[in-house]
């Protein structure tokens, strides 16, 4: 059935991993990772929501989302890939876009919430999946064109060979053109209690600032929930998170 995932032995380990192809293609990416289990609803992350916003817009005061350093990078990559920067944008970019337009971001979820703000001060994309939703592994890859994703609005697309995804065992993509739009199938919802956290960044200081993420996350996220977040940094001599 659709969104379930199959039945887990035990000792055996769910697996998070970007395809040795990216690795090689774009030797400047960090990636930073946190499984979190026992996320509620019903937290009140308002205060720290604000922190982080008051950071972000320190950043925006002295420069556009676009000249900032992480979004360049993202930008470049985009380029790269084959797509338009100014057309699709880096969830980090579209998030820091609407923050400098309506000077705030839409409530949705608590750790949606929080996991949002904190991408908009670091300027580094976070995407957080609902793990009941992914069938086996999840990898970052290019798309074969076989795969399906799923709309927010329902609908379902394929995306086109090559487009770099994240995939799971059942050729669901959970996110297309990389880190511009994860899909509605594997969204976060009141339900959601299992997760996956995903950073990722290719800017010069992309090390140290993607552990700075990671670290703050796990700390807010220790602070927020009765939960003990397992993270992890990768790369490409470390390529694999398991949990």
């Amino acid at each position: 059935m659709i969104g379930d995932t199959a039945a887990r032995h035990p000792g055996e380990y769910m697996r998070f991993q970007h395809s040795s192809d990216l690795w090689r293609d774009h030797p400047s990416l960090v990636a930073g990772a946190i499984h979190v289990t026992g996320i509620t609803p019903g937290a009140d992350v308002e205060a720290r929501l604000a922190a982080y916003a008051e950071i972000a817009a320190a950043r925006l005061a002295g420069a556009t989302e676009s000249e900032l350093p992480e979004i360049q990078a993202w930008r470049r990559t985009f380029a790269a890939l084959g797509l338009k920067p100014t057309q699709y944008r880096c969830a980090a970019e579209a998030l820091l876009r609407r923050f400098r337009k309506e000077g705030g971001l839409p409530r949705l979820h608590p750790l949606i919430d929080l996991c949002n703000a904190v991408s908009a001060a670091y300027a580094v994309p976070v995407a957080v999946f609902d793990l009941s939703k992914i069938e086996g592994n999840l990898e970052v890859r290019h798309a074969t064109g076989e795969e399906t994703y799923l709309t927010f609005g329902g609908e379902t697309e394929h995306p086109a060979p090559g487009e770099v995804v994240f995939a799971d065992a059942a050729g669901r993509a959970h996110a297309r053109r990389w880190t511009n739009r994860q899909s509605g199938l594997s969204a976060v919802a009141d339900g959601t209690g299992d997760v996956l956290i995903v950073a990722e960044a290719l800017h010069e200081t992309a090390e140290p600032d993607v552990r700075r993420l990671i670290a703050a996350l796990t700390d807010e996220l220790t602070a927020l929930w009765p939960v003990s977040p397992k993270p992890a940094i990768l790369s490409a001599s470390s390529p694999r998170f398991e949990w």
